[in-house]
């Protein structure tokens, strides 16, 4: 049996690395996203500090997908 970190853990870096990919898709790259290594058991994920122009490029793609 997998303990419950270990699970939260594999479930958080699947959703990073699914962001990571449809970031990367949109031409976005989020430097510091990875797994919250400080609370495994909350399964949080760090988006961490990016740039104001990523951050304008993230905002113009939710709101192309928004309006799809």
């Amino acid at each position: 049996m997998t303990p419950k970190n270990t699970q939260d853990l594999s479930d958080t870096q699947t959703a990073v690395e699914t962001l990571r990919a449809a970031l990367n898709s949109a031409g976005i790259v989020f430097p510091s996203l990875r797994a919250d290594p400080a609370s495994p058991a909350l399964g949080l994920v760090e988006l961490g500090r990016v740039g104001a122009d990523v951050a304008v490029h993230l905002a113009k793609a939710l709101e192309k997908e928004h309006r799809e």
